[in-house]
Formats: structure tokens, sequence, C-alpha cells
């Protein structure tokens, strides 16, 4: 991804157009598009600053936002599918997923219990 231009530089451009230099002598000068310059332009008409506005949300929101009220939810339904969830809660099944994933719950089988069941069919088999 490429970087920012520098603030110093957004100073420079918008200068230089205040002064009377052309878009595209600016543009060329400053090695730019012109668009990057009109935005600039538009931003300092705006607001008095250079600066770019702040505060993009970067991604989406989290449609479950408290996690430990989340874990307690799973914690008392601890029969419930994904999908399951998802419809009481209102989400789909990969949000509920996803969740699931950030508190760290996993729905392994015990391998105890499967080990147990394996033997006594190896049982049967030996008769």
């Amino acid at each position: 991804m490429a970087r920012p231009y520098s603030y110093d530089l957004h100073q420079k451009a918008v200068a230089a157009v205040l002064k009377g230099a052309k878009l595209v002598e600016v543009s060329e000068l400053f090695g730019m598009s012109i668009r990057t310059v009109q935005r600039w332009l538009k931003i300092w008409s705006e607001t008095g600053d250079y600066r770019p506005k702040q505060n993009d949300q970067k991604g989406h929101s989290a449609k479950l936002t408290d996690l430990e009220r989340f874990r307690q939810f799973v914690e008392a339904n601890p029969g419930l599918t994904q999908k399951e969830m998802g419809a009481i809660l209102g989400v789909s099944h990969t949000t509920i997923g996803q969740a699931l994933k950030k508190i760290n719950f996993t729905r392994k089988k015990k391998h105890t219990l499967m080990k147990n069941k394996t033997k006594k069919s190896d049982n049967n088999l030996s008769r």
C-alpha cells in the first residue's frame, strides 16, 4: 500500500495554488494527480486545515460487541448449534463462529470417550 503524502507537502501544494499557480503545474511539480490537489483544496476550504479527515472506520463494525455476555450465553446453552445461536441473537452463524473464535471457545470432542468406544467395538470384533 502506498504511503500517504506528508502534512508538509499538503501545505506546500495548497499554498502554491493559493498564490496563483495552476493545478496542473502544482500536480506536476509535486508529482501527484490533479485530483489529489483538488481534494486538499476542498479540505482546506471546509476546515481551514490541510489534514485529512480522521476516524475513518477500518473494516466492519462488530455485531456482537459484549463478548463477556456472549461467553455467558454460550456457557448457558452448550447444546445449541451456531445456526441456532444466530437465530436467537439475530445474527448469522458466521458471526457466531467469529465471536466463538474471539473468546477462544472450541467444541472439540473429548478423545477419551472415543477411545473407550473404539476399544469396546474392537472387543466385539475379536469374538
